[in-house]
């Protein structure tokens, strides 16, 4: 599954990092892509929705 995701406070490479790294904790064959300047990221994972975003959320990114 594909999910695009708004990450509003996601504003360097260290924080794209941070959330690339809390989507791979729950799905490590999971392709993060993000975009600074749109702040969307793109994530392709096994993972559900709701799992990925709690996971982005408890590393202090919430998505929008």
């Amino acid at each position: 599954m594909t999910l695009q995701l708004k990450v509003p406070k996601m504003a360097c490479s260290a924080c794209a990092n941070t959330i690339t790294k809390a989507v791979q904790a729950i799905d490590s064959a999971a392709a993060v892509e993000a975009d600074l300047k749109t702040k969307w990221v793109t994530i392709k994972t096994a993972k559900s929705e709701s799992e990925v975003r709690k996971a982005i959320a408890s590393a202090g990114y919430p998505v929008s």
